[in-house]
């Protein structure tokens, strides 16, 4: 901390997209330009060992100070060793099964170079018409609690040190699925005692559970943009809950304060790292525009350097700095990815996630006579 430059630290919480996998209306990153300035401290959706390991090596070997880099993804239920999806696996009641789910994808994401995932997501909804509720675990505090644990055993295990866990990230940070009329990033608007003894045990039992990281929401709560409220981030969050982890937006979060009238277009980076959030998921407003804000005393260098050491940390917290090719084995992705003993796993776990709502006309047990009609994007598929 005490060798970089103010540029060289708001770099650090600068998190741009590499564009493989697609996320919503994804553009490409220069990445190496970035890295060769020190103004990144991370990507995501790059997808495969071989360039991500060529990326994590010019930036310890080329880039300011030799700071590794996170490498991010979304590994929600399976990397290539696909699990159902985590609505389904909250319906088998069974945390075990969730936790081997979860240490599965943490093998075969790390053995392709990934090193911090965004999951679980544990947020409560309770209106199906939200279509991102299958990613969650239903509608109970209790159960979602129980699931998020099981989620973040599984992927951080005992030592994130070791080459074959990762950092999970707790989403979305909060009440997002709590939005009006189902509608994806809408306004939320709600009681404290609803918030507390409904939609955030979840959050609250992951933070005990010592996850790494944790991720903003787009939504509005009772006014105030999540990623921006200092009363969710630095009052519950840090002080209340004690969690001094690495906090990220989502999905170009920082510019969506300002659209949905939180903050001015010029104050919306200021409103964000003054809450306690640390790094800017894609749109490059920390990196831009926090160095004028500083100039022009609407933030403090303390803040700044404050959120820069939480990112330095989670680096550490995974053992980037000790090996910061850790993640770089490509040996592993033959033995570790979508092997026979993970597939027989996900196939008995499947088995066990199955729900009919109703046995009409005695559906079940199946009989040896007539046909069934197997459908979805996936029916013809040879795997």
């Amino acid at each position: 901390m005490s060798q970089m430059t103010l540029n060289e630290k708001l770099g650090q919480l600068n998190l741009p997209v590499g564009g493989d996998i697609v996320s919503g209306t994804v553009k490409g990153t220069e990445l190496d330009s970035l890295i060769l300035s020190g103004k990144i401290g991370g990507f995501f959706n790059i997808k495969g060992v071989e360039e991500i390991s060529r990326l994590q090596h010019l930036a310890v070997e080329q880039g300011p100070h030799g700071i590794p880099l996170l490498v991010g993804a979304d590994v929600v239920h399976g990397y290539e060793t696909i699990f159902p999806i985590p609505l389904a696996l909250s319906c088998s009641w069974d945390s075990t099964a969730v936790e081997q789910m979860a240490r599965i994808s943490a093998i075969e994401a790390t053995a392709d170079g990934v090193n911090w995932n965004y999951s679980p997501m544990v947020d409560i909804c309770r209106d199906p018409r939200w279509g991102r509720i299958a990613e969650g675990s239903g509608e109970d505090p209790y159960l979602g609690s129980v699931m998020a644990r099981a989620y973040i055993r599984g992927y951080q295990g005992d030592d994130m040190t070791n080459d074959s866990t990762l950092m999970a990230c707790v989403k979305h940070f909060a009440l997002y699925g709590a939005a009006e009329g189902g509608r994806d990033y809408n306004a939320v608007d709600m009681s404290r005692e609803n918030m507390f003894n409904y939609y955030l045990p979840p959050f609250h039992a992951a933070i005990k559970q010592g996850v790494g990281s944790l991720m903003t929401s787009f939504n509005l709560i009772n006014g105030q943009h999540a990623t921006s409220s200092g009363w969710l981030v630095n009052d519950v969050l840090r002080s209340d809950w004690a969690f001094n982890g690495l906090v990220v937006t989502d999905y170009g979060s920082v510019p969506e304060v300002a659209t949905m009238g939180c903050a001015s277009e010029n104050d919306a980076a200021v409103v964000t790292i003054k809450a306690g959030t640390d790094m800017d998921m894609v749109s490059g407003l920390f990196v831009n525009t926090l160095e004028d804000a500083l100039r022009r005393g609407a933030i403090t260098e303390k803040m700044i350097d404050d959120a820069c050491r939480r990112v330095l940390r989670a680096k550490q917290q995974l053992g980037l700095f000790d090996n910061p090719y850790k993640y770089c084995n490509r040996e592993r992705v033959k033995n570790d990815i979508f092997n026979t003993a993970h597939r027989e796993v996900a196939r008995q776990i499947a088995t066990e996630t199955f729900v009919l709502l109703k046995n009409q006309d005695e559906l079940l047990p199946l009989k040896q006579k007539g046909k069934i009609a197997l459908i979805g994007p996936l029916a013809d598929a040879g795997n």
